[in-house]
């Protein structure tokens, strides 16, 4: 059985169905009492004296289609089981319970179980007297010689266009033709790096790692290419070329970035880059998203979506709404950068040599890069996987500072001041500031006239303070503390390789983390892993030690 959130599955539509309800604050929606197989939801203060919308389809859309019901936008949306087109029963319900003399017009993405039912349930609701019209919508360009092209993210385009119409008072005739010249302008295509997964089946796992697929089906449906790919830049460029054909010459575009349910914002956030970065950005004047309108459950992908624009369209997007799914659309600006000082090193040094401590930081900065893998394999167990690239970077740094004789050898204060600057930059997260603090710290105690284990173990104190490592907390303190303690009581550093080593050893028999990502885990999950920094002091003072 495949993992999916849900308590039944025989449940989870008119589950869901109930959330929408319950979280909608303007309190403007409402389900058709109709039983658990019909369902309808409607708007609540809706009075029947315009033309009504109703559009629907399967859910796993969402927030299509009932996320677009409210003033502005549908009348009503008819909901099918997960990827199933709602009955006709249910669609004819939706249309004699919301309109009126002003009629009613369907909404529906052009796929064959849409079309039957929705087009039937027209025809029946037309014998007994209602006025209703249907468009389809059909924007998918990603099969270009399908004679009758899929309805996808496009649709939610038309929902507004037409709804703006509607709440303007505007004549079913007028509400359909301004829908379908909606219909006409747009253009969509979209890409996956996987199927998305439905409730109760296995994932399906056509899609080979590090490729993609062009035109993958809003359900799932095979698409027209398999690209041997995932870059974004070579993707976002394919597609933005396609939608560039479909665009009319001389015509302005509105760009609609939809999430199909599994893309990050992070990567959200780069697809529009990559888009407003190619040729089809001198042709994008406004834009909506990135944001999840018409999504395919949790599908890894996106779907790009043009209107050609025309005054009639920006006036209805701009219109406001009151609907949970809809975002605002936007002003295509280019990127603005503000002028800036640059702060450098406030550090004044020269240059100098010294044969001893050069040896040193050689023999520390190649340890900690060599050990690379294996604190990432060891911090994978406890963290996050990426404490020995952590490490490699700032050491790489000094490294390079030691290789172009760039550093202040000969100047112990001054040289591990910088090195505490230079460790800041280049570490991420808490790593590099708390190594910062330490030398940072320790080279005004050098400054100062204090021996350089006293300094160290002042840097460290600092560390500690700010950090809120203390020793049995499962940190590299565990094996810093207790080498550094060696030097001070004046030691050997044979000694305090000792200590540092058998520290390291005594977090993996630690029964808890409390400090660092490993206090989040529990005790089954550290029993016999050494800490990974704590490792690391280790190694370097073996080094030191040598």
């Amino acid at each position: 059985m495949s993992q999916f959130f849900m308590h039944e599955k025989n449940d989870l539509v008119n589950e869901a169905i109930e959330g929408i309800l319950l979280s909608t604050p303007w309190h403007n929606l409402s389900r058709l009492d109709l039983g658990d197989e019909i369902r309808v939801v409607v708007r609540s203060d809706w009075d029947k004296s315009k033309v009504a919308l109703i559009s629907g389809g399967g859910s796993g859309h969402e927030p299509a289609h009932a996320g677009f019901v409210g003033k502005g936008m549908l009348t009503a949306a008819v909901c099918g089981d997960i990827f199933a087109s709602p009955s006709v029963d249910a669609v004819l319900n939706a249309i004699v319970n919301v309109t009126g003399d002003a009629g009613c017009l369907l909404i529906v993405k052009n796929y064959t179980g849409d079309r039957l039912n929705f087009g039937l349930a027209a025809e029946k609701a037309k014998n007994l007297g209602y006025k209703v019209e249907l468009v389809m919508v059909q924007d998918d360009i990603a099969l270009p010689e399908n004679p009758q092209p899929r309805g996808i993210a496009g649709t939610v385009l038309v929902h507004k266009i037409a709804g703006f119409a509607a709440e303007q008072g505007q004549s079913l005739d007028e509400v359909k033709a301004l829908a379908q010249r909606a219909i006409d302008a747009t253009s969509s295509i979209g890409l996956a790096f996987a199927t998305c997964h439905v409730p109760g089946e296995k994932r399906d796992e056509r899609v080979d790692p590090g490729h993609s697929e062009l035109g993958m089906g809003i359900h799932g449906e095979p698409g027209v290419v398999t690209l041997d790919t995932q870059n974004s830049r070579k993707i976002s460029s394919i597609m933005s070329d396609k939608l560039a054909q479909a665009l009319p010459d001389g015509k302005q575009a509105l760009l609609l970035i939809n999430n199909l349910g599994g893309f990050s914002q992070l990567e959200l956030a780069l697809l529009t880059r990559e888009v407003l970065q190619s040729p089809l950005a001198a042709r994008i004047t406004h834009l909506i998203g990135p944001a999840t309108l018409v999504s395919a459950l949790d599908m890894k992908g996106f779907s790009l979506s043009l209107l050609a624009l025309e005054e009639a369209f920006l006036e209805a997007l701009s219109a406001p709404v009151q609907v949970l799914g809809w975002v605002p659309m936007y002003d295509f600006a280019p990127i603005s950068l503000q002028r800036a000082e640059k702060i450098g090193s406030v550090l004044d040094f020269d240059a100098s040599e010294n044969a001893e401590v050069a040896k040193i930081v050689a023999g520390v900065t190649q340890t900690l890069i060599d050990l690379e893998s294996e604190l990432n394999a060891l911090d994978a167990k406890v963290g996050d996987g990426d404490t020995g690239s952590t490490f490699a970077a700032g050491a790489k740094k000094i490294q390079r500072g030691l290789n172009e004789k760039q550093l202040p050898l000969d100047e112990l204060p001054t040289l591990l001041a910088l090195i505490g600057e230079q460790l800041a930059t280049v570490m991420g997260g808490s790593s590099g500031v708390l190594m910062s603090i330490l030398f940072t710290s320790a080279g005004q105690q050098l400054e100062e006239g204090s021996a350089l284990p006293q300094a160290l173990m002042h840097g460290l104190e600092r560390m500690k303070h700010y950090g809120g490592a203390q020793p049995g907390h499962r940190t590299l303190v565990d094996a810093l503390q207790p080498a550094l303690e060696a030097l001070v009581a004046g030691e050997s550093l044979a000694a305090a390789a000792k200590a540092a080593q058998q520290g390291a050893d005594a977090t993996a028999q630690m029964q808890s983390a409390k400090a660092g990502r490993s206090a989040y885990l529990n005790q089954q999950s550290l029993d016999g892993v050494k800490d990974p920094g704590a490792y690391a002091i280790e190694r370097v003072f073996a080094v030191l030690a040598r």
